[in-house]
């Protein structure tokens, strides 16, 4: 499927999910060697890289800003806050709008895959390590033989790291 046949395709699906149905599905995406998936109910809308305005005085991760039809939207490779390699953004580089406590937020990933089922009894709780990193994982989903990585959303920002983007995209 072309690559704005399935970002049509994708923001379609998304449209039609409604509240009840969108337990058990997660936005996959693929980051460096590894898939990742968000729960679908965060996700607003899947959009293709663009020019981001920089921000003086932001974390490393948060690249700057777009704005999305009028809306100064504040944008965070995740990449960066995974302390991945960084690597040059090209056509299947995509921008995940996702909503935290009502506010919209950028997620730049690598591609994005599809939207999977995965329903609870195939989640398994993340490992139990010292790493920080950690603390964004919500767990392990398991679809067939692969293992994908499940975000929980609402930590990859702090609620004063979202306080502090949030202002600055404001103004």
């Amino acid at each position: 499927m072309p690559e704005a046949n399935q970002k049509a395709y994708l923001n379609t699906a998304l449209a039609e999910e409604s509240e009840d149905t969108q337990k058990g599905k997660f936005l996959t995406f693929h980051l460096a060697n590894e898939d990742y998936g968000i729960e679908i109910r965060f996700v607003t809308e899947i959009i293709g890289i663009q020019k981001i305005t920089e921000v003086p005085d932001m974390p490393a991760f948060v690249k700057g800003v777009i704005n999305l039809r009028g809306k100064v939207v504040p944008v965070m490779d995740v990449r960066t806050r995974f302390n991945l390699p960084a690597r040059d953004y090209d056509d299947r580089t995509c921008i995940i709008v996702v909503n935290i406590d009502d506010k919209a937020v950028g997620l730049v990933v690598d591609k994005v895959n599809e939207v999977a089922d995965i329903p609870e009894k195939q989640i398994e709780p993340p490992p139990r390590t010292n790493k920080e990193g950690t603390r964004y994982i919500e767990g392990m989903g398991k679809i067939n033989n692969e293992v994908k990585i499940l975000l929980d959303v609402q930590r990859l920002l702090y609620s004063e790291e979202l306080t502090a983007i949030s202002a600055s995209a404001e103004s």
